[in-house]
């Protein structure tokens, strides 16, 4: 569910992201007693919101009545920085919009490849700026708090806030990607490029045709002129003609031969005329002096007219000297390394471009050929020896306006290198956000939420199917205090008999537990938070701004002495930290203890870019430890081998007993049941009504994305 498809009336692009329908926005308020924060009142046209059926969520539906984060606009890039695009060219990242593809990146068995993204957000921002600058020339200029991948993981512009421990850039990091070369990409076409394009296409695949023939009458002879341009890809033909149109030459647009089953059919352009014939023949003339915009758009002409891109490797091939000559020439006048391959039998030779991705993007960006299919890298590994190492990070000194995205593989591509995007607008959850000052500083309130959801209930066509709150942001959060919204909410589906389920990590869910037991008499009721780690000072760190253990265990207290069971998700457990029999044993006694009766328990899993935050931590608090992580989690693994799995569970289980508690690891769920908390991302308290336990529901949205309990 996004906000743009709630609000009423029509988009102010300009206006705050989220509010972009300003004649749904109600007010905007900020109160004494709620210091820092502002409350945008939304009017919204629908509460119930259906998770795509291609999702992994074991539910169909959800309800969402805020939407807030302070992290929202941190991660922001110059409005000039290039995205690379998923048709192989790159944009301004000012003039992307939602719904545009990108490429992203992902993970695929041993190498990170390069995949196409959709773009599901982008706004605007004021941020303090930053330039970073890499050995080859790339220049980055972002706010402190964006992210970029790095040969050590995902890290910072800068350092976080004194005392914070967050992974920051360096001079002599090396960032991940191909990099631009300190050259911008350009799609201008200036009168040169025009006729160097027209000189590398029409040189390279066209046909000029002066010749004198008898007439037929038998009266003497006349001088045929016969242009033709045939091509399979309508980009490169469409330039050329409109190209050849500007030079003052008019063409004729036919088919030149059909489909077969192994050809593309091929669309032609023709020309009769002598004076276009001549026309044509002066504008692809070879210059004595090529500029460096001649140079530019004769490679581009050539590339789509000879060159190909094929496993990593540009070539562009022809047979007459001159031409390969002036490939050449227009390759050095560009700074391009290459080698000209020997020559076939039958007389053609191929030059082919030396650098790897880095070189071929810098060629694509400054070339800008016509021909998409052929600037493709989808598939790609993400591998390159570009030199991408840090040189220079330079406080600019001023507060600039900047932009960002939210892309559906949480990355893109920066000026060649891989980026980090704000995650937050599109996915609260994803942040793993809670109640406390992850949500202080814009919240967003659908202040009609409870209205719109009784009349969707009330609809002939409503199934009363499981409703999950709770599962995109904390629906007790602090503005829960203000607004109250969710007695009503919890109201409506009790007695419209839908049942439904609250995730929160929150304390406030005890000012409704009254309520909640009262409409446990007529549907089922699932509650869930997190525990996962009862140490407080490592709680802490590791989950700043979240309620601590005890008060989480209050509520677990609470919940069971309004009536409910009580299922508690003790994950991560973080090895060699939380993982020996005292530690084990000491939370299952808190747990016992507050009323629980049934335990799921799960190994830490470490995601990217977590990761490198969890393992610079180690090194500096647990230097004793780390050898032993890099043998549990080494290179890029996630999840902890399944010997360490089954050492925990042997560990586990007799404390269970010990305890009376019945449990299971989280790997022990039946095949294709819901698996709450999506594989120890997260640790909910499951309490359910009517004596029964509630089957666990992950903390989830309908993207399948992370939820705001999940921890690494």
């Amino acid at each position: 569910m996004r906000w743009q498809g709630q609000e009423l009336g029509v988009a102010d692009a300009a206006a705050l992201p989220g509010l972009e329908q300003l004649n749904g926005l109600v007010q905007s308020v900020t109160t004494p007693e709620f210091a820092g924060m502002t409350f945008h009142e939304v009017l919204c046209k629908s509460a119930l919101n259906h998770v795509p059926s291609s999702s992994a969520m074991p539910f169909d539906w959800t309800v969402n009545p805020y939407r807030g984060c302070s992290h929202a606009c941190v991660y922001c890039l110059d409005p000039d920085t290039l995205v690379l695009m998923s048709d192989g060219r790159s944009k301004r990242i000012g003039d992307v919009r939602a719904g545009d593809e990108v490429i992203g990146t992902r993970r695929e068995g041993s190498y990170r490849r390069y995949v196409a993204a959709t773009v599901s957000a982008q706004w605007t921002t004021r941020k303090h700026a930053y330039r970073v600058t890499l050995a080859d020339g790339t220049e980055l200029v972002a706010s402190g708090d964006h992210r970029f991948l790095t040969e050590r993981g995902w890290k910072y512009v800068q350092p976080g806030q004194a005392g914070s421990q967050r992974p920051h850039l360096t001079t002599n990091n090396k960032l991940v990607g191909f990099g631009s070369g300190g050259v911008p990409a350009s799609n201008t076409e200036t009168d040169d490029y025009r006729r160097g394009y027209l000189c590398g296409m029409i040189r390279g695949d066209g046909m000029m045709l002066k010749r004198e023939y008898d007439r037929s009458n038998g009266r003497g002879r006349y001088m045929a002129h016969r242009f033709r341009l045939a091509l399979a890809d309508d980009e490169a033909l469409s330039r050329s003609r409109d190209f050849l149109q500007i030079g003052g030459v008019e063409t004729s647009l036919r088919q030149f031969t059909p489909a077969t089953a192994t050809r593309r059919e091929m669309t032609g352009i023709f020309t009769s005329r002598a004076d276009d014939f001549a026309a044509i023949a002066a504008l692809i003339g070879w210059p004595e002096e090529p500029s460096l915009e001649w140079s530019r758009g004769f490679l581009a002409g050539i590339f789509d007219a000879e060159g190909s891109c094929s496993r990593g490797i540009l070539r562009i091939t022809n047979s007459d000297p001159r031409i390969l000559s002036a490939i050449a020439a227009a390759f050095d006048a560009h700074g391009f390394r290459y080698v000209q391959e020997p020559p076939r039998p039958n007389g053609v030779s191929s030059i082919r471009l030396l650098g790897g991705l880095p070189t071929r993007r810098r060629f694509f960006d400054l070339t800008n050929p016509a021909i998409t299919r052929k600037l493709n890298i989808i598939g790609d590994a993400v591998k390159s020896d570009a030199p991408l190492r840090v040189v220079a990070i330079e406080d600019l000194g001023e507060t600039i306006d900047m932009v960002d995205i939210t892309t559906s593989t949480g990355d893109f591509i920066a000026n060649g290198v891989i980026s980090h995007n704000c995650f937050a607008r599109g996915t609260h959850e994803y942040l793993e956000l809670d109640a406390g000052k992850d949500f202080d500083s814009q919240i967003v309130v659908k202040v009609n939420v409870v209205d719109v959801l009784q009349k969707e209930l009330r609809r002939g066509t409503w199934m009363r199917e499981p409703v999950a709150l709770g599962t995109n942001t904390d629906p007790y959060q602090r503005a829960e205090g203000r607004y109250k919204l969710m007695p009503g909410i919890a109201s409506a589906l009790a007695e419209s008999g839908t049942p439904f389920s609250i995730l929160t990590k929150g304390t406030m869910i005890r000012r409704d537990l009254p309520l909640l037991k009262d409409a446990a008499r007529h549907v089922d009721v699932t509650i869930a938070t997190s525990i996962a780690v009862f140490d407080d000072e490592l709680q802490h760190i590791i989950e700043p701004g979240t309620p601590t253990a005890t008060a989480r265990l209050e509520t677990v207290r609470a919940a069971t002495e309004a009536g409910f069971r009580v299922t508690v998700f003790l994950m991560p457990i973080i090895p060699h930290l939380t993982d020996s029999i005292a530690a084990i044993d000491h939370a299952l006694t808190r747990i016992k203890d507050a009323g629980a009766s049934r335990v799921v328990y799960g190994a830490l899993h470490l995601r990217p870019g977590a990761k490198q935050w969890f393992m610079q931590w180690l090194e500096q608090r647990h230097p004793e430890l780390v050898s032993s992580y890099r043998g549990l989690y080494p290179g890029m693994t996630a999840n902890a081998p399944k010997a360490y799995r089954s050492w925990l569970a042997k560990r586990v289980r007799p404390l269970l007993r010990v305890h009376g508690l019945d449990g299971r690891a989280e790997d022990d769920a039946p095949r294709g049941a819901p698996v709450s908390g999506l594989a120890a991302r997260s640790a909910p308290i499951i309490v359910t009504s009517r004596g029964r336990a509630a089957q666990p529901r992950p903390a989830g949205v309908g993207d399948g994305r992370e939820a705001s309990a999940r921890l690494f």
